[in-house]
């Protein structure tokens, strides 16, 4: 694994489980907490893929990859929304507090599934001559 790039991937996931923490508490107040999750975890997802295309893994966005990274937080989705259900309902935490509980629960499948999608392989090779990896792209 790619440290520094799963540091990357840290601190976008931090600033996007921020924005989303903060989307869900807003609309929260407005809306049932299952809809409000749904709706702040799609707006995240969003942020997340231009965030993890420029700083984590360095590649060029394309409508192929963000018609995909969806599909790559696709487990993502599943464990934090089953997370926040049975945090909430069946353990009786505080609904504002079992989104977050939830969301670092999924962080190290996401990572994975998400450096699959952008760069097309799970460990990509590492470029010697800029210390950096290559997409799957450049690597041919």
């Amino acid at each position: 694994m790619n440290l520094a790039r799963f540091v990357r991937f840290g601190i976008v996931g931090v600033v996007n489980t921020g924005v989303y923490f903060g989307l869900y508490l807003l609309l929260r107040m407005v809306l049932p907490y299952l809809v409000a999750h749904v709706i702040a975890f799609g707006l995240a997802v969003v942020g997340s893929y231009f965030l993890n295309c420029r700083f984590t893994f360095r590649v060029k966005p394309s409508w192929r990859s963000f018609l995909l990274f969806p599909l790559s937080t696709l487990t993502n989705f599943v464990i934090t929304t089953t997370g926040l259900y049975l945090l909430v309902e069946h353990l009786g935490f505080d609904q504002r507090w079992s989104a977050l509980a939830a969301a670092v629960v999924a962080i190290p499948i996401t990572f994975t599934v998400a450096q699959f999608v952008l760069t097309g392989r799970e460990h990509p090779a590492a470029d010697p001559v800029e210390g950096r990896a290559r997409s799957h792209q450049e690597a041919r």
